[in-house]
């Protein structure tokens, strides 16, 4: 169905092939997942199949990429589109309408299919991907998971032979990613779609595919096999196969269930954390606890809760109202220096809204909050900043010059910061991203780094991240958190809102959980997590009652 054939890619300024040596097939009805570190040219391969690479993103093809017979070269984006339905990273640049429903029905009212027929893919769309009751909704007024799902209902409901989707649970909770995937299986072993896709969140598709490509460093040839045999070699995998690595498994896991049938085999690994821990139940949980408090630069039996005779910011009481609809109800928060708190719970929950009225974006229909002495809604930019600083869903907000080097340049100057601070943050999170290129011509997960670094650039006491991770592989993925957590050693506090529960697992001391703007959980991550099957990370999972969490506690209680 999809044929490249020794395909390289060239932009215009580079020193060389962003990708080249690309030669694989991908067969009618199978699912084949395109993985690889951040940087090294998933998007442009994907955007090979829709001809929007090079017909819009300009640079030079070579080789030949075909599309069920159609050759991409001589084939525009419009002559393909009735063939393959394409989800880029940003959701927002793919909506041309205002509402969820318009939006559902705009590709095929494009094709001109029958009205009938529209009405009827509307309807199974919408409850496939859980959107009936955001039908009327504005576009603009949805959260970043939600217009993730929207993105993907609207190339459904046209019936493409081809699936290309680029990042596809990125934004979406643990749940609605499951219901996403299963939809595209649905399409794979029913209908004969084919899907290529790319995804850094390998725990959440490795096992759903029936092959992996693997484009391993920027310019390599890329590798392709099953998706055991790839894991075994790639530079990036999910947490179940690490754990699978450090255990000696062969074949390497790729489900929950088959990691836990090893694990609890006779000699296995829960048995040897047993006898590391001494035998009892007691010892091991207190083995579990002491491992992540020392991964965490911490000492171990300590609270996991800093203590601190002031809070850095506070909301009482706090409910915010967007477009006349609740997005906060009552939200009780309290957040002490060197604190890390995970903001999780489904999408459209509540989160970004509450990382917005902790900087002021947004203000209170009743309650109250505060940042120090602040009250963010009405203070003065200039002295907020110094308090707060956010990287929001959308890097592209904060990014506005023609240059890395520029946007690096004038992240000293508003900090206040030595020249070169910035840059050795970017260098430091996401090493091969050049001075000279424009933040535009950045994959999602490059633009995303600079946005942080500009932040942290300049130091402020209170962090805000909403969802820092997408687009980031799980090298840059521990950098970030190595220096989170340097911040947060040094009395900074981090407020991220996430759905990547292995990131919560590995950095936050505290997870608060929202379910429609009002708070239902509020604890140390190992209790909160450890209880949900939602959000509870995959070493959690395999281990389980016990209450390890990531694969850095089990390799340190095993030395």
């Amino acid at each position: 169905m999809i044929r490249f054939d020794e395909v390289s890619v060239t932009y215009s300024g580079t020193a060389g092939p962003t990708v080249q040596g690309i030669d694989f097939e991908v067969p009618e009805g199978e699912l084949v997942l395109l993985a690889g570190p951040s940087g090294v040219g998933k998007s442009t391969v994907l955007g090979a199949v829709s001809g929007l690479v090079p017909h819009f993103t300009g640079g030079t093809l070579r080789g030949r990429v075909t599309v069920a017979g159609r050759d991409t070269r001589t084939h525009r984006p419009r002559e393909l589109a009735d063939v393959v339905g394409t989800v880029g990273q940003d959701p927002l640049s793919h909506f041309v309408t205002d509402t969820v429903e318009d939006e559902l029905a705009y590709g095929m009212e494009s094709l001109g299919v029958a009205p009938d027929v529209m009405r009827r893919r509307v309807e199974e769309t919408l409850d496939l991907l859980g959107l009936a009751d955001l039908r009327h909704r504005s576009i603009a007024t949805l959260s970043g998971g939600q217009r993730q799902r929207v993105a993907i209902g609207s190339v459904l409901t046209p019936h493409p032979r081809v699936l290309v989707l680029d990042e596809p649970t990125s934004a979406l909770d643990p749940a609605a990613a499951e219901e996403v995937l299963a939809v595209l299986q649905r399409l794979v072993h029913d209908l004969g779609t084919t899907v290529l896709l790319a995804e850094h969140r390998l725990e959440r598709v490795v096992q759903y595919a029936d092959q992996v490509v693997l484009l391993p460093a920027p310019g390599a040839a890329p590798v392709r096999g099953t998706p055991a045999e790839v894991m075994a070699v790639s530079p990036v995998y999910p947490p179940v196969v690490e754990l699978g690595r450090l255990a000696g498994w062969s074949p390497l896991p790729l489900t929950i269930r088959d990691a836990r049938r090893r694990a609890g085999a006779a000699g296995g690994l829960r048995e040897r954390l047993a006898e590391a821990a001494g035998g009892s139940r007691e010892r091991l949980a207190e083995a579990a606890g002491g491992s992540r408090e020392r991964s965490a630069g911490r000492a171990p039996h300590l609270t996991d809760t800093p203590a601190s005779p002031s809070a850095l910011a506070e909301a009482r009481s706090l409910s915010v109202r967007r477009d006349r609809i609740p997005a906060l109800r009552s939200v009780e928060l309290t957040v002490s220096p060197g604190e890390t708190i995970a903001l999780m719970g489904r999408n459209g929950a509540g989160k970004s809204t509450l990382l917005s009225a902790l900087v002021g974006l947004v203000a209170p229909a009743s309650g109250s909050v505060r940042v120090g002495d602040l009250v963010p809604a009405r203070a003065a930019p200039r002295e907020l900043v110094r308090r707060v600083g956010l990287v929001p869903q959308e890097p592209r907000d904060l990014l506005y010059a023609d240059t890395v080097a520029g946007e690096c340049a004038a992240a000293d100057r508003d900090a206040g910061a030595a020249p070169g601070t910035c840059r050795a943050l970017v260098t430091d999170l996401l090493p091969e991203i050049a001075d000279d290129l424009h933040p535009r011509d950045l994959s999602e997960g490059q633009r995303l780094t600079l946005a942080l670094a500009v932040v942290l650039t300049a130091r402020p006491p209170l962090i805000l991240l909403d969802e820092p991770t997408r687009g980031l592989d799980y090298a840059a993925k521990a950098r970030l958190v190595a220096r989170l957590r340097a911040l947060a050693a040094d009395g900074h506090a981090i407020i991220l809102a996430t759905h990547d529960v292995e990131l919560a697992a590995e950095l936050a001391h505290r997870v608060v959980l929202l379910a429609e703007g009002e708070v239902i959980a509020d604890g140390p991550t190992a209790e909160v997590v450890v209880s949900s099957p939602s959000f509870a990370p995959q070493v959690t999972k395999v281990l389980a009652p016990e209450r390890w969490l990531t694969v850095t506690q089990v390799r340190e209680a095993l030395a």
